[in-house]
């Protein structure tokens, strides 16, 4: 079977499941460390470390998890939003948007931010405007993907942004190098750009789900078929690494260059060695949205 032939209708699929709008389900409310063994995670849409202490953190469709020592979720905070986008910008500082859990508010959050590792939230910015998909924080500025104007959106503040190019995208990654790089997953393939996401060229292949890029040498994708990706020239080229366990990717963050973590139907996967290893953190429910 001719893997390159099914990576299109697949990478639509996928595409089209990220960009649509999702509504948020009533969730178990828990305390990290208190009856954790009653949640479940279902859809992924985030993942990110917190560099203050090396946890991860679990953005998903009924709230924000991390796994206890034992490898369950506990559910961070209160609430039990749908997290859409979701990064983390620093020491316990964690950027999102997403859905609320109640009809009272509005349907999108806009850019909502945590100093306190997930334990509670505050709106930044465009609430009831923007449906921030993908999130990213690189050079002290941040990117988003709106999903409801379907354009790219850049802040240095997080209160005043500028609007960028309009494309339809699952995912993106800033280079940590140069701001003016950014590289975008469409169903067509890697679409670049060379004027920090004023622009894009057409998408071209290798054909992948999600992007990450921590580290020059260390650009991370993953196909839509589960194969890890690892580009050390800034996506010019790519070699698969190894394949993740699971099925269809949700998620993906690479921490570093051999350090990745990957969400895929049933499961949070960790390769400390580029993708020739992978070690279960976390089970995924695969009922979820």
């Amino acid at each position: 079977m001719n893997v390159r032939t099914l990576a299109l209708p697949v990478a639509a699929a996928l595409l089209a499941t990220g960009l649509a709008a999702c509504t948020a389900d009533s969730g178990s409310s828990s305390e990290p460390g208190s009856d954790s063994a009653q949640a479940t995670v279902s859809h992924v849409h985030g993942l990110g470390v917190d560099p203050s202490d090396g946890r991860l953190y679990v953005a998903t469709h009924e709230g924000l998890f991390t796994p206890d020592r034992e490898g369950r979720p506990q559910r961070v905070g209160d609430s039990q939003d749908d997290f859409m986008g979701f990064t983390v910008a620093g020491p316990k500082t964690f950027l999102a948007s997403g859905h609320p859990a109640t009809d009272d508010e509005p349907s999108h959050r806009g850019l909502i931010e945590s100093t306190n590792a997930g334990k509670t939230w505050k709106t930044r910015s465009l609430e009831g405007q923007a449906d921030f998909h993908v999130l990213d924080f690189a050079h002290n500025t941040i990117y988003g993907y709106d999903s409801v104007s379907g354009t790219l959106r850049v802040s240095k503040d997080g209160t005043i942004w500028d609007d960028r190019a309009g494309l339809q995208m699952l995912d993106f990654a800033v280079s940590p190098d140069n701001a003016n790089t950014v590289l975008a997953t469409t169903q067509d393939g890697i679409a670049t750009s060379a004027d920090g996401g004023e622009t894009f060229r057409p998408g071209t292949e290798p054909v992948m789900a999600f992007l990450s890029w921590p580290k020059t040498d260390g650009l991370y994708g993953v196909d839509p078929g589960g194969e890890l990706n690892r580009s050390t020239d800034g996506g010019t080229t790519w070699k698969p690494t190894g394949d993740v366990p699971g099925g269809e990717p949700q998620a993906l963050t690479a921490v570093d260059s051999s350090h990745v973590i990957v969400a895929t139907q049933d499961g949070i996967y960790e390769t400390r060695d580029a993708g020739k290893t992978f070690t279960k953190l976390l089970t995924v429910s695969s009922s979820g949205h």
